[in-house]
């Protein structure tokens, strides 16, 4: 009987070290996405249809993100299984 080398298997897909994959690529994400936000610092004017804002590109970034964010979270119960 011949034994093969290799890492012992836990029985799991998917995961890393014991993470799942799904909550490290939400980590990698994440931490791009701050890199974004905080490499963008200067002052913006953002122009509405009746006024113009002015503050800061990262927080509008992330008012993006946000949005962003919260859209697919709400549009994700609507997809078929």
């Amino acid at each position: 009987m011949t034994k093969t080398s290799g890492p012992p298997s836990s029985g799991r897909r998917g995961e890393v070290g014991g993470i799942p994959t799904r909550w490290i690529g939400i980590g990698v994400i994440v931490v791009l996405a701050l890199w974004f936000l905080f490499a963008n610092l200067d002052k913006v004017k953002i122009q509405f249809w009746v006024f113009t804002v002015t503050c800061p590109l990262w927080i509008a970034l992330l008012a993006t993100l946000i949005a962003g964010t919260a859209l697919g979270w709400l549009l994700k119960g609507r997809r078929y299984r």
